[in-house]
């Protein structure tokens, strides 16, 4: 891994994994045109990176002629990015369970969503539209390392899309963090926001679908 690293560091590597990151894969050529690079030299990087484990690849059908091979990321490359130190998160709620009660684990996450929601609204409160607080909340979230942005689905609602979890793993241990989490951006924007999530291999997609008044069902 640390190897990996460094080479990450020093060369075009970087770039081609914070692409696929945010995509459900791109071909050797997507990528090349992206980064303005050669298509031998994205080949390479992609090659080696799928040796190391950290992609693999799938097809996507064409209208004609043979279906296009993409690279995509694998849950192996999620060591890459931003997280909140979920083992050390997992060891601490154990403890509090184990000297505290069953209770006390869902009343410390309850209390950390309120606490990190508090944190949040004051540096959203000079938004003076949904709009303008969903890009603002995007790039906080971003800072937290969920890879968000803000964006509008085919049916013209407002959208943030997340390519990374870093709650992931203390999701898996309690199911409340998603529905925190959901509960929290819902109070930030002021509206109603239904929460999905896309997984394929590595790669990840969060979608919180914020319900305004025009869009209303």
């Amino acid at each position: 891994m640390l190897n990996l690293l460094k080479e990450m560091l020093r060369s075009p590597v970087l770039d081609i994994v914070q692409r696929l990151k945010r995509s459900t894969g791109m071909s050797v050529n997507e990528l090349s045109a992206a980064m303005k690079m050669s298509y031998m030299g994205v080949k390479q990087h992609c090659v080696e990176l799928e040796k190391s484990g950290f992609l693999d690849t799938w097809r996507r059908p064409k209208g004609a002629g043979r279906p296009e091979k993409l690279y995509r990321l694998t849950s192996k490359a999620d060591a890459l990015f931003l997280g909140y130190g979920p083992a050390l998160t997992l060891d601490m709620l154990t403890t509090a369970e184990r000297v505290y009660g069953e209770t006390a684990p869902p009343k410390l996450l309850y209390t950390y969503f309120q606490a990190k929601t508090e944190a949040l609204a004051p540096k959203l409160a000079k938004a003076t539209t949904v709009e303008e607080r969903a890009k603002l909340l995007a790039r906080l979230r971003s800072a937290d390392g969920c890879l968000s942005a803000c964006e509008t689905d085919a049916q013209g609602h407002l959208v943030l899309v997340e390519h990374h979890r870093p709650l992931r793993e203390l999701a898996k241990r309690y199911d409340m963090v998603d529905e925190l989490e959901c509960e929290m951006i819902e109070r930030l924007m002021g509206c109603e926001v239904r929460r999905s999530v896309e997984e394929v291999s590595g790669l990840v997609r969060v979608t919180f679908r914020i319900k305004t008044t025009a869009h209303r069902e």
